[in-house]
């Protein structure tokens, strides 16, 4: 979970977890101790995230021009073009082992400050530091948010429609357009987070949804009180065998709807009604845990 980057916090802490990981591994710091690899330990995301953007020219407008280039492409220009790339990436490598090199150093001087910790209590001092994400202990699925739709009567057989999308709650506005999200589906309620974001942008407690199911193949749909919400996933199975598998633990009887067309939405279910909102989710303040330290 923490090196896939589904754990958003800051460097500092990432590097924390992996001297405690190590102090759990290895115990106390040695030069004869064996190392993992380094994305063994650290979110390998983060060190490209630290390397520049590659620079994109802008396309040429002229056909006579890209004419040309194309026929210089395949001539000296072409062979200069292909130097200039390898070139490019040779320098962007050396920049990420330096990161890399960088990094582990940090790394290994926040685990000998752990001398003495002993294995349980580095341990503890891990799950300590990830469990003050508030997500902790959810499932995170990667879905595409491509259509909040809000729900009318029955629906009178409107079409689904691609729109902007609206507030979910007043606190924690979603915004507009498909987008990227996390969905992370927990015991008491299923939020939605941006990528990297620790606060959710909405939380729905399993009282407040309806009704869910999948409209296909690779679209989940999940009703909240007045708003249909179309995610788009590759794992639509395993996110309503899981919703299943909470409601059910928990002894609510929110049965998921079957296979529907997408052409039209699931009618309203008038003995569904909402029971109660989820808790406003405090902000997430880092606080370090006993055994840990700071470089």
């Amino acid at each position: 979970m923490v090196l896939r980057g589904y754990v958003p916090t800051s460097e500092e802490t990432l590097q924390t977890l992996a001297a405690l990981r190590l102090q759990s591994l290895n115990s106390d710091f040695s030069t004869h101790a064996p190392f993992p690899r380094l994305d063994e330990l650290f979110p390998p995301h983060v060190l490209h995230a630290r390397l520049p953007a590659p620079r994109h020219r802008p396309p040429t407008k002229c056909r006579g021009a890209r004419l040309r280039a194309g026929l210089l492409a395949g001539g000296l220009w072409g062979q200069t073009l292909a130097k200039q790339r390898a070139e490019r990436d040779q320098r962007l490598r050396g920049r990420l082992r330096e990161e890399g090199a960088s990094t582990m150093a940090a790394i290994v001087e926040k685990w000998k400050l752990l001398q003495g910790m002993g294995r349980p209590e580095a341990m503890a001092a891990y799950v300590a530091l990830v469990r003050e994400w508030p997500g902790f202990g959810s499932t995170l699925f990667d879905v595409d948010l491509r259509v909040v739709r809000p729900r009318r009567g029955g629906g009178g057989g409107q079409p689904w429609q691609r729109a902007a999308l609206t507030p979910l709650s007043p606190q924690s506005p979603v915004g507009a357009g498909p987008q990227r999200l996390w969905l992370g589906v927990g015991a008491k309620a299923i939020s939605l987070y941006k990528p990297g974001e620790p606060e959710p942008l909405d939380s729905f407690c399993y009282g407040r949804i309806s009704s869910f199911g999948a409209s296909d193949s690779s679209t989940f749909r999940l009703s909240v009180e007045d708003r249909d919400l179309l995610f788009e996933t590759s794992q639509v199975d395993e996110i309503a065998q899981l919703l299943n598998t909470y409601l059910a633990s928990a002894g609510a009887q929110r049965p998921s709807l079957p296979q529907e067309p997408a052409t039209s939405p699931p009618a309203s279910d008038p003995t569904a009604l909402p029971q109660g909102l989820c808790p406003a989710a405090r902000p997430w303040q880092h606080q370090p845990p006993v055994g840990s330290f700071h470089s």
